[in-house]
């Protein structure tokens, strides 16, 4: 069942006074009395109501925004293409709804900091663990939230791509071509350090991988798999491909490496080529995503490919017929999107010599 968002006139009913005593406690509580102000303010704290920049737009409904709440800084953010797109989803809804979207980063790295200062009419969140304290804070206002790529089933809506086959399917090409010394780029998930406890998108895409491994009887613990978390940047994936090339012993230098999205894929090609090996003839590399980087590349990178841009707009589309209906009782919806294994010329067999 969805909880209904408590609304001005909830606390006025429960505290047997009007809506314009209450609107009077929060913005000019000199026209009541001290003892008014106290009970309603009191009455308003047990029942939830939220007292925020927030809640002040939710009770006009003049925000006319949507809040997209980030993992990370804007700066960071806007390194990987894939929040482009994403964005892109999102304000194609606005502009046809006559909504704004207000990127909500961390406020002096805490979340929790962030959320009261940002006046919108609902959040969509991405990129966070459904259990993390930030994302509780939200839901507990009873804001309209709707979540992207939820890390656990939760009774809110959210929007998420069922793509465990397809990534399941581009580890086993590779080992099927051959490859048995595999690098894994995974996208840094600063919570747990051991795998199995990773959790959302890297936590699935994690074990798509094992269950690969595992029907050829392999396993990331192997000394010829080689695990590492980094930053969802170019950068991030240069750094991987020099630490796994570089800092490991020779016989187990990967020929082929999975990254956990293109940007990070693309980071590693860039290294590879830099240090002058020949992609696909020296190393093997994926991705995820299909950024339309990810075509115009050399060579072009075989990935998978998620409709971004369509899950922004499900999500937002989602968002404003929450806002829409005042009584909060819309059933809670979970859209799910298709993905698909794109091979392209990144992919070759597995160097004879290795």
């Amino acid at each position: 069942m969805n909880v209904r968002r408590v609304t001005i006139k909830d606390v006025a009913e429960k505290a047997n006074v009007s809506k314009s005593a209450v609107s009077f406690a929060y913005n000019d509580p000199s026209k009541l009395s001290e003892a008014t102000v106290e009970h309603i303010m009191q009455t308003a704290e047990e029942m939830g109501y939220v007292r925020s920049a927030t809640a002040r737009a939710l009770r006009t409904n003049s925000s006319n925004a949507l809040g997209l709440l980030l993992p990370q800084g804007i700066d960071t953010i806007l390194q990987n293409p894939y929040y482009s797109l994403l964005i892109q989803g999102i304000g194609q809804v606005c502009q046809s709804e006559g909504y704004t979207l207000m990127l909500v980063p961390p406020l002096r790295g805490s979340m929790l900091k962030a959320i009261p200062t940002a006046a919108v009419s609902g959040f969509i969140i991405c990129g966070l663990e459904a259990e993390r304290a930030e994302v509780v804070e939200i839901l507990n206002k009873h804001v309209p939230v709707v979540i992207v790529d939820p890390a656990q089933s939760i009774n809110v809506p959210t929007v998420e791509v069922d793509d465990e086959h397809d990534f399941e399917d581009l580890v086993d090409r590779l080992i099927d071509l051959g490859h048995r010394n595999i690098g894994i780029a995974a996208i840094e998930t600063k919570s747990h350090t051991d795998y199995p406890r990773w959790q959302g998108i890297v936590g699935r895409r994690m074990a798509s991988v094992v269950r690969a491994l595992k029907k050829h009887n392999l396993s990331p613990e192997d000394k010829e798999i080689t695990v590492i978390e980094t930053p969802c940047t170019y950068q991030g994936g240069a750094d991987v491909f020099n630490k796994m090339w570089n800092d490991t012993n020779l016989e187990y230098r990967p020929t082929a490496i999975v990254s956990f999205s293109d940007i990070i894929a693309l980071g590693v090609l860039g290294a590879a080529q830099q240090q002058g090996l020949r992609v696909p003839e020296d190393l093997s590399i994926t991705g995820y995503d299909d950024l339309p980087l990810s075509t115009i590349c050399t060579p072009r990178l075989t990935t998978v490919h998620q409709p971004i841009t369509s899950k922004g707009r499900l999500a937002a589309e989602s968002l404003i017929e929450q806002i829409r209906f005042d009584e909060g009782a819309l059933p809670v919806s979970h859209k799910k999107l298709g993905t698909a294994l794109i091979v392209r010329e990144s992919v070759g067999a597995a160097p004879l010599n290795k």
